[in-house]
């Protein structure tokens, strides 16, 4: 009797971790950059792309709802042929929300930029 339970726990919690692999599969990474004047208004900016790309994801794909989860992706700089990538001596804070990881460094033609990733779900 022992031995039949913990067969069916077992092959419970595999059936369990592979629904999670296929519903994982399912989500996609996303990014969002944003550059401003200030620092306020280039993390708030780059954190609302993300949602309006996440939304734009939903649509496109057909999901009725979607769930976001804060996703560190690498900052994205605007000028590739001055800047290629981000040093980190550049880098002037981390933000993780609900929804978002950002990141925000100093650009090379505005201020500030902020790039923002998340991990959008179906739900």
């Amino acid at each position: 009797m022992l031995r039949a339970a913990t067969v069916a726990l077992l092959g419970g919690l595999a059936f369990a971790l592979s629904a999670y692999q296929v519903s994982a599969a399912d989500c996609e990474i996303i990014s969002a950059t944003h550059s401003a004047d200030t620092k306020g208004e280039a993390l708030l900016m780059s954190q609302a792309l993300a949602a309006k790309s996440a939304n734009a994801l939903r649509q496109t794909k057909g999901w009725r709802k979607i769930s976001m989860s804060p996703y560190k992706v690498k900052p994205d700089p605007f000028w590739k042929n001055v800047r290629p990538a981000v040093p980190e001596d550049i880098v002037w804070a981390s933000f993780v929300t609900a929804r978002t990881y950002t990141v925000c460094f100093t650009g090379v033609v505005v201020n500030y930029v902020c790039t923002s990733g998340s991990r959008v779900c179906p739900n």
